[in-house]
């Protein structure tokens, strides 16, 4: 029994570490060694090119499109290019109508990372901000962004991401949001340690001389291009006062589909940031990536199963009240993630959702890695059904 309990006690160490331990480790270092400075000019606004890549989002891009052209910023410093490769609906020729909105388009499909390449190349500006077509930003989110490139040591800028709350018979809303308060809590810890490991793709930036050209096979954009700023030895700072809202999926079906294809990236983008792995070369930042990222991608969702195994034996031979104590709690917490799925949003149960979350976002990462070993995985992003009735009082 030795075996099994040090089998436990291991796996339940990686688990805490990954999602709380490296943190609040990252935490203590900070207060003890200082922060890397991190100070921003609000008077600091150069020229920005802004991009979105939009593939038939008819729906949602004129909407889209004023929130863009609402921006708090001075109109002759901020460039709107619109890249919308593929698109088949009426997305062009909405944009069309907007002579502030620069459209580039291409009847061939490769998916976004070969859209953004041509956009990239195409921008005037030094500093890129990237922004999905189906997110809305806060009015001043251009010039938070901008304010920090003040200091030639940062690289890049990563802000914010809301879920807006739905009604959504799921609730999958609310669950997301919650995941997204937690995994902003990090990325602050993050950019205070040294840098923030991915941006979100809903809204980020990075220097235009900092960019690297795509495989058109990319599924993670985003987290490549923030990486790839970050190894070269800048800072990528997480402004939470610039932020995207979004619409949650509108089922957990859809929700799954979007967590397989990000689970699967995941397993690409280590792939293609390999070097960051050897934490000789960028300590700090390696340290957040293998802890924050990595963790969570490969060994994290491997030791909930074999915790789980694990305590089951030590529970059922050793008689240890310990042990029996805790397999109990872990088939509450499964048991209480299974019954999610039927509790309403409006039950006083709705806090089991947390475990149905957790849960699902782990087993998505086993079906992500299968995914992607049988490289059915396309880079042609899928667009996810997002909910309809929401509570936005941001975008009144």
């Amino acid at each position: 029994m030795v075996f099994w309990k040090y089998v436990f006690i291991i796996s339940v160490l990686v688990i805490i570490y990954n999602y709380i331990g490296y943190a609040i480790i990252a935490f203590i270092i900070n207060k003890i060694t200082g922060k890397p400075q991190k100070k921003s000019d609000v008077n600091y606004s150069p020229s920005v090119s802004f991009i979105v890549a939009a593939y038939n989002e008819e729906d949602v891009i004129e909407k889209k499109i004023l929130n863009s052209l609402g921006q708090d910023y001075l109109s002759s410093k901020i460039e709107f290019i619109f890249i919308t490769d593929g698109s088949t609906d009426e997305t062009n020729s909405i944009i069309e109508k907007y002579p502030a909105v620069h459209l580039m388009y291409n009847a061939e499909r490769r998916g976004k990372s070969a859209a953004l390449n041509r956009a990239i190349l195409a921008a005037k500006n030094e500093i890129l901000i990237m922004s999905d077509a189906n997110t809305y930003l806060n009015k001043e989110a251009v010039r938070y962004i901008a304010s920090h490139y003040s200091s030639p040591l940062v690289g890049g800028v990563a802000g914010e991401k809301k879920v807006l709350s739905s009604n959504d018979r799921e609730d999958v809303g609310s669950r997301e949001g919650l995941y997204w308060k937690y995994e902003s809590f990090l990325k602050k810890v993050d950019s205070d340690f040294y840098s923030v490991v991915g941006a979100a793709g809903e809204l980020f930036s990075v220097r235009k001389n900092l960019y690297e050209p795509l495989p058109d096979s990319t599924i993670l954009d985003d987290f490549v291009v923030s990486l790839k700023a970050a190894e070269k030895g800048y800072r990528i700072i997480y402004e939470p006062k610039a932020y995207a809202m979004e619409l949650s999926s509108a089922s957990v079906k859809e929700e799954k589909k979007r967590k397989i294809r990000i689970a699967a990236g995941g397993f690409q983008a280590m792939h293609m940031l390999y070097s960051l792995l050897f934490f000789w070369k960028h300590f700090r930042l390696s340290y957040l990536y293998i802890s924050h990222r990595v963790l969570r991608w490969t060994l994290s969702p491997l030791c909930l199963v074999i915790a789980f195994i694990s305590n089951a034996v030590l529970a059922f031979n050793t008689k240890n009240y310990i042990y029996i104590i805790l397999f109990i709690l872990q088939v509450l917490f499964y048991f209480s993630a299974f019954i999610s799925r039927f509790i309403s949003a409006d039950s006083k149960l709705k806090f089991l959702k947390i475990a149905g979350y957790f849960s699902f976002m782990n087993f998505s990462v086993f079906l992500g890695f299968f995914r992607f070993i049988s490289k059915k995985q396309s880079a042609a992003w899928e667009k996810s059904k997002r909910s309809v009735e929401v509570n936005t009082p941001e975008l009144k």
